[in-house]
């Protein structure tokens, strides 16, 4: 049927995937994922676990990975928009330390790819945003670690988040919209890059 679209980005190892969307009188359709389109541009990962995630506007998920089992994802957005973050964790990487960021939505369907190594992070723009994301390893419960979302070694640039406190994971004096972000406690208390695992 309809070709996906494979955007390699500045970072190794990271991809925007974009569907051919077919639109009619009844709506749209769209193939989500293609294993042979996949193969095609390269990519011949095996997801063996997809989550899905509810959030409202101003909440900050991240920056997460697994240690010993490392997890590429693929995300998207079922309802309303999101950033999403990847921060490339990779030891020898000539990227290490750098982050690339897209806007996901049910508008744009857009799709990003972040293979393991990385870390990973999202920050919702509308006032619900449901995520989905497809893992090619399972979650294992006490493998998991974190880098402060607001690291300033890292300066990911959060659109709309204005602060006061930059270098303190804590959600205080940080806003969007004029509303103080949320995050949960794991995620306030990550410590930033230089005590971070390398992969």
């Amino acid at each position: 049927m309809g070709k996906i679209k494979v955007t390699k980005c500045l970072i190794e190892g990271l991809y925007v995937i974009e569907p051919t969307v077919f639109v009619d009188n009844r709506g749209y359709f769209f193939e989500t994922y293609n294993q042979n389109d996949m193969h095609e541009a390269g990519l011949d990962m095996t997801f063996v676990q997809e989550n899905t995630s509810k959030s409202v506007k101003g909440v900050l998920r991240g920056l997460h990975f697994q240690k010993r089992y490392p997890q590429g994802k693929l995300a998207r957005v079922l309802e309303g928009a999101v950033f999403d973050v990847a921060v490339d964790l990779r030891s020898e990487s000539k990227t290490y330390g750098q982050w690339y960021g897209v806007e996901l939505s049910d508008e744009n369907k857009k799709q990003f790819y972040i293979p393991e190594g990385f870390a990973h992070g999202l920050l919702t723009l509308t006032d619900e945003a449901v995520f989905c994301y497809k893992c090619t390893d399972f979650y294992h419960p006490g493998d998991e670690g974190g880098i402060a979302w607001n690291d300033p070694e890292l300066g990911i640039v959060w659109p709309g988040v204005t602060g006061m406190y930059p270098g303190n994971g804590c959600a205080d004096g940080y806003l969007l919209d004029g509303k103080e972000l949320i995050l949960s406690e794991k995620d306030q208390n990550w410590l930033g890059l230089k005590a971070t695992f390398r992969f």
